[in-house]
């Protein structure tokens, strides 16, 4: 019976010693307060008391990022949020050389877009989404480097503009379709003067073009159902009458 109370020390050493790692896991070790290495995955022994284990998820991170109020190039006021996704690439780092690194990656990532926001015009942070998701990526990634963490890819989700912004937004939209109409009404009546301008130099070159068309047009009043034909008559014709009548 004296045994007892020992075998169930051993048993719990032994199986508080046991720790099993998925597959998507890492174990960064310190062993009496010293880095000893990443170990993982699968079973691994750690020294009750002796050695410490911290487990670190290796797999890809979402989270959203807050909306954040931005003051645009142009000073207008905006709320953004994004989403970054991100993993760890080296456990190690991710415990040494930062605290709590979900936190300071969400920090980060606020900071971060604040500053590039407010350094883009209204215009560009809606029509250049891609390109400033880029660039994003790109600073956030060169931070958390030093972390062992690897951003893969920032978007911004919503962009919310003022009410009296949105107003004046859809009035130069309509502003800019009006422009646009005129503009290609004005270069279809252009086009038009072109060929009428072209048509009157070949008919001016050639007088028996102007009789056949003449003829056609007299063909084409004589398919309608009209009861009243209009007959154009050259002026040459009517030159001929007047000069008998003058005589």
């Amino acid at each position: 019976m004296s045994m007892l109370p020992l075998i169930i020390i051993i048993l719990f050493v032994v199986f508080s010693a046991v720790n099993v790692l998925n597959e998507y896991e890492r174990g960064v070790v310190f062993t009496l307060g010293r880095y000893s290495g990443v170990r993982g995955p699968g079973i691994v022994i750690i020294l009750p008391v002796i050695q410490k284990m911290i487990k670190i998820d290796t797999r890809v991170v979402t989270f959203d990022v807050p909306p954040q109020d931005i003051i645009t190039k142009d000073n207008i006021p905006v709320k953004v949020n994004a989403v970054v996704y991100f993993r760890v690439i080296y456990p190690d780092k991710a415990v040494l050389n930062v605290e709590r690194y979900m936190y300071s990656t969400s920090q980060l990532a606020q900071t971060t877009l604040r500053s590039v926001l407010g350094q883009q015009e209204l215009d560009d942070l809606l029509t250049n989404r891609e390109k400033i998701n880029q660039s994003l990526q790109q600073i956030l990634d060169q931070h958390t480097e030093a972390w062992g963490i690897k951003v893969s890819a920032v978007e911004i989700k919503n962009v919310d503009i003022p009410q009296e912004m949105q107003r004046a937004i859809a009035r130069q939209a309509e502003a800019e379709r009006e422009r646009r109409a005129k503009i290609i009404s004005a270069e279809g009546e252009f086009q038009a003067a072109q060929k009428l301008a072209e048509a009157s130099n070949i008919i001016s070159q050639n007088p028996v073009a102007l009789q056949l068309r003449y003829l056609q047009t007299l063909v084409e009043i004589s398919s309608e159902n009209s009861q009243t034909v209009v007959f154009p008559i050259p002026v040459e014709f009517l030159k001929a009458f007047t000069s008998k009548s003058n005589n």
